[in-house]
């Protein structure tokens, strides 16, 4: 693999399963668009996302998703179906685009999109769990719907950055990932052990 080319499938491979942390089925979504109007060539595990149907498909998924998260304390309990399929869908989004775009064999591939792909989607899901569970009991869920939208937009942002500036997502990609996880660590610190006596 060309060096240059693989950092650039590596960079969009994490930056879109850094945006599948923030939500499911966005990136693939954008990825199938961007398919569609000729901006990313589908080869490979790609092509299953190349058509109207599959756009529309997670098109009913993504305003399902995004509309579920909108509603106070549903969000809390979607966050456990959430969270494993985000870094399911993390590790299929790495793992297609490297394997659509590299010549790399197949376990060197997939090992990358798990440690890679489903580590960054699986801390970034991490940290909207925690950020949701200090709003939920600060505000009651009250601003749960506020920040419900602004992970959305994260999604799309950061969908969008890797679609169209690769590495620079990656740096992006990085530092969100430091930052999810230093706010991880501060909410399981706050939750302090109950000692029965």
């Amino acid at each position: 693999m060309a060096a240059l080319g693989g950092l650039v499938a590596i960079s969009l491979g994490l930056g879109l399963a850094a945006a599948s942390g923030f939500r499911v089925f966005l990136p693939p979504l954008l990825l199938s668009g961007a398919i569609n109007i000729g901006i990313v060539e589908p080869s490979g595990q790609l092509e299953m996302l190349d058509g109207w149907m599959p756009f529309s498909v997670l098109l009913c998924a993504v305003l399902l998703e995004i509309g579920s998260y909108l509603i106070p304390w549903l969000d809390n309990v979607l966050d456990v179906v959430a969270s494993p399929a985000a870094v399911i869908a993390g590790i299929g989004m790495m793992g297609s685009v490297i394997g659509a775009e590299t010549n790399l064999d197949p376990i060197v591939q997939w090992t990358m999109a798990v440690v890679g792909g489903g580590g960054v989607a699986g801390t970034v899901q991490a940290g909207t769990v925690a950020t949701r569970a200090v709003s939920t009991g600060t505000t009651g869920g009250l601003a749960n719907p506020i920040i419900s939208v602004f992970e959305a937009i994260m999604a799309i942002v950061v969908t969008l950055l890797a679609l169209l500036a690769p590495l620079l997502c990656l740096v992006v990609v990085m530092i969100g990932t430091v930052y999810a996880f230093k706010l991880i660590l501060r909410q399981r610190n706050r939750i302090k052990p109950v000692h029965m006596a």
